[in-house]
């Protein structure tokens, strides 16, 4: 297992990277795909047309979520905690994952730079 952990800067204000990450609609406009949340605790969640699936863990608005992957039947789950700052430029998104599997590991950093906050970043500069 494995951890990961890198900061992004997203050009829009926490509660707009906020809305991004956790409304349907807004996930699906920023991904292409289609997407299920609710920014409830308890509740399932999936991304990119349920190529991501886990449960939500918990939120505290405009700041942070805390999510739990699915990776088939790990022994220790694999946790995904979001923290948004207010930055210069709009936000400064605090990513760490815990518990990747060795194998998937490349994949999913690859996945975090260019597909999920690469996208999101691309959304609000317009690219």
């Amino acid at each position: 297992m494995k951890d990961y952990k890198k900061y992004f800067t997203i050009t829009a204000k926490p509660q707009e990277v906020y809305l991004a990450l956790t409304r349907e609609p807004t996930i699906e406009l920023w991904t292409g795909d289609r997407a299920k949340m609710q920014a409830e605790e308890g509740t399932e969640f999936s991304l990119w047309d349920d190529s991501i699936v886990g449960v939500n863990l918990e939120f505290e608005t405009n700041k942070k979520i805390v999510q739990k992957w699915y990776f088939g039947d790990q022994e220790e789950d694999s946790i995904v905690t979001i923290k948004l700052h207010p930055h210069k430029l709009g936000t400064s998104v605090e990513l760490i994952h815990t518990n990747i599997p060795d194998g998937d590991y490349d994949d999913i950093v690859g996945g975090w730079n260019e597909d999920y906050f690469g996208s999101l970043r691309d959304f609000y500069t317009g690219e």
